[in-house]
């Protein structure tokens, strides 16, 4: 009961601040109501205790789901305020992402990975990175020993392990060598994880417990085993080529870019971040290099005193409003001393400065406010399907520590900003890497080679897990690797657009406003940030030219 009145208050309250005008009275309504249809049938089925992602179900269920989309374009829009059609977007969005998963991606026939089902950490954007299927176990979630209640959830989510790894086995009829042979590592660290679960004193101590993890790893081990037999007949290549790869930007993650314009932004960064990172390293040249933290101690003083810096530079320069839960958000998450030989190509700069890192973690601030401020619109409130969010995560986490150094950040330390230049050398380059992969021009192993090269100084030659887990995720999910740089360029898009608005008002541009209001539209694609912002779409122009229906749907 608590729950259906929630849910009315929020419908309703949406309804008054989103707006109605005469004549449209309950399409809003309907595009809830249609949304909350589609995600209700974007869950597939239960198969033996697991989702069915069976080729059978796919095409028996088929139907339904083009009724749907015949339902969202029915839905007429005009008269609707500008954020109502933002959502009408996001739900278009989210529909071409299923069917281009069922069309091209097809992660459950082509790609191993997709069948992992415990994670071991929480996300730092808003849903898993990458394809991810509907029953996954959030060990990160659990406290040990279990309650009662933690315990039977427990042994709900292992058992589906077993079932989905048969299922797999059906499935995965695919042809990506790459994405087949790299894949076998997460099956196998899942394997590993669950091996060292069972180990925990309190799983010893439960036998129907330790029964259901011992029954997922026997099924997880011999998952990694028939992987591997049938890995050597796995010939094919993995990438989705650049026609696929420019619809999918454009028509499921809103990037109003192609293949083409994403290698030319990738590229020109590259060597913006490079030239820049010499260009700071003359200015500094008389000034002594940065010295990185050398114990446990040292570290822990140099984290604590990081987080107070931006946390007050935010704050004192009117960045953007500082809420109550930025601290303990960005406190979770500061780090721990490394030995050099076992740092990786962010934990070597965490060492000398953690503050462009902590600025990536803006990330952290972004989930906080989904769970302390949920947005008004349900559409909004969690996380958009298909990583469709990762121009404005990605985008912003990575434009921020630019944004912040430009601000000021760094004046007490000019080497730091040297720490900026080399983090977006390394973005540029992996995107671009998986750009190539994605082309079928390149392997992964060719497009880790490009990421590798074309870091500075070295630092993504010191640990290789790190290197292969980044160009696997990219090649999963196309548009991810690059959403850093091309999201960052979007949102810079934005901003110039929305200095330029201020401009013809007569107002000024004030950086805590935009950032506020940017914020305040919450985690969906930066191409409708920026429409929402401005009350312009001209920059969608790319998006609405693949569809002649939706000028028109969305026309002023």
């Amino acid at each position: 009961m608590k729950k259906i009145v929630l849910s009315c208050y929020f419908l309703f309250t949406a309804t008054l601040i989103f707006g109605q005008t005469s004549g449209t009275s309950n399409n809003y309504t309907q595009l809830v109501e249609l949304f909350n249809q589609w995600r209700s049938f974007e869950k597939p089925p239960m198969l033996n205790g697991a989702p069915d992602y069976t080729e059978t179900t796919f095409t028996e269920r088929h139907p339904r789901f083009k009724q749907l989309q015949r339902q969202l374009m029915a839905i007429d829009t005009v008269g609707w305020r500008l954020p109502k059609k933002v959502d009408w977007m996001v739900v278009w969005a989210e529909m071409n992402g299923y069917e281009f998963n069922h069309r091209v991606l097809k992660p459950w026939v082509r790609d191993p990975a997709f069948y992992k089902t415990v994670w071991t950490y929480k996300s730092d954007v808003p849903a898993h990175e990458g394809p991810t299927h509907h029953a996954v176990l959030e060990l990160w979630s659990y406290s040990f020993p279990l309650d009662a209640s933690s315990r039977e959830w427990l042994l709900s989510d292992l058992s589906v392990i077993p079932a989905l790894n048969a299922q797999a086995r059906i499935n995965l009829t695919g042809n990506a060598r790459d994405l087949w042979v790299t894949g076998i590592r997460d099956i196998q660290q899942q394997a590993d994880v669950l091996a060292s679960l069972s180990d925990k004193p309190s799983i010893q101590k439960d036998p129907e417990l330790l029964q259901a993890v011992e029954a997922a790893l026997t099924s997880t081990t011999q998952f990694v085993e028939w992987l591997q037999a049938e890995a050597s007949s796995k010939t094919g290549p993995s990438g989705i080529g650049k026609d696929n790869y420019t619809w999918y930007l454009q028509n499921v993650h809103l990037v109003p870019l192609t293949w083409d314009d994403e290698v030319m932004i990738l590229k020109r960064e590259l060597a913006r971040a490079w030239s820049s990172l010499k260009l700071e390293e003359h200015r500094n040249r008389s000034l002594p290099e940065l010295t990185a933290a050398n114990s446990p101690e040292a570290y822990d003083a140099m984290a604590d005193k990081a987080a107070i810096s931006l946390l007050t530079f935010l704050e004192e320069q009117e960045i953007v409003t500082v809420k109550p839960y930025f601290e303990p958000a960005l406190r979770a998450h500061l780090g721990e001393y490394l030995p050099e030989s076992k740092r990786n190509f962010f934990t070597i700069g965490e060492h000398y400065d953690p503050r462009p890192l902590y600025s990536h973690f803006y990330h952290w601030f972004e989930l906080a406010r989904m769970e302390n401020e949920p947005h008004i619109s349900p559409i909004r409130r969690g996380p958009v399907l298909y990583n469709i969010f990762d121009s404005r995560n990605e985008g912003t986490a990575t434009a921020v520590e630019e944004i912040f150094m430009h601000a000021g950040l760094y004046d007490d330390s000019p080497r730091t900003r040297e720490i900026v230049y080399i983090m977006i050398a390394q973005r540029a380059a992996r995107g671009l890497g998986s750009l190539y992969a994605h082309a079928n021009e390149m392997s992964m192993e060719e497009a880790g080679g490009i990421h590798s090269e074309f870091t500075p100084r070295g630092w993504m030659k010191t640990e290789k897990d790190l290197l292969i887990f980044e160009q696997h995720l990219y090649l999963r999910q196309p548009g991810y690797g690059t959403s850093y740089i091309t999201g960052k360029y979007l949102l810079e898009y934005a901003m110039a657009d929305y200095a330029k608005l201020k401009e013809q008002q007569g107002e000024p541009f004030r950086l805590k406003e935009f950032f506020d209001t940017l914020n305040s539209i919450g985690n969906i694609p930066i191409s409708l940030g920026h429409w929402q912002m401005t009350g312009s779409k001209s920059h969608l122009a790319p998006v609405l030219e693949t569809s002649k229906s939706l000028d028109a749907l969305l026309k002023e």
